[in-house]
């Protein structure tokens, strides 16, 4: 059997990182992701590189642009992006419209809708979807949250539900 391919492992806050700081505000933290897999100990090499520590409602296309930056110079093939949820698709929108360079690349958003520093979260649920996903999906940029692996432009956040769900495009 061979080695598998290593798993770069991106972090740029959002609710899976918040904590509750001292004065009982919630506020992006160390990355979850890293506490996560240390429990786990995954058996496929995985390299670590916080880039961003924001909220997403704060990222702009600026931050957008250093992500594709750093994902590019990435030597791996295989990356899972931790990010939140409210902008998630857009973050990987701007990276499949503006990466060509990204073509050879899997990419596999993930993030959590409730904290992962909490004893409810999705946050393990869906790293370990997106570390699954990143290993057997053919190069792309893909999501995977509430259970499911979505490829980028076909998904929403339900806000409603506290999924992501298919975009359903109207017909004309």
């Amino acid at each position: 059997m061979t080695n598998p391919q290593p798993i770069a492992l991106v972090t740029t806050g959002g609710t899976i990182d918040k904590i509750y700081s001292l004065t009982g505000d919630l506020e992006i933290g160390e990355p979850a992701a890293l506490e996560i897999l240390s429990v786990v100990r995954p058996t496929v090499p995985v390299t670590a590189e916080p880039v961003l520590r924001k909220d997403s409602l704060d990222i702009t296309d600026d931050d957008r642009q250093t992500l594709f930056e750093r994902v590019e110079a990435l030597p791996n093939t295989r990356v899972v992006i931790t990010h939140g949820t409210d902008t998630m698709t857009d973050t990987a929108e701007y990276l499949r419209t503006h990466g060509t360079a990204l073509a050879d690349k899997t990419i596999v958003f993930t993030g959590a809708m409730q904290p992962a520093s909490l004893r409810v979260t999705d946050s393990q649920f869906n790293l370990g979807t997106a570390f699954a996903a990143v290993q057997l999906l053919d190069p792309g940029i893909y999501l995977a949250m509430s259970g499911r692996v979505f490829p980028v432009g076909a998904v929403v956040k339900d806000r409603d539900r506290g999924q992501f769900v298919d975009l359903v495009v109207p017909e004309n």
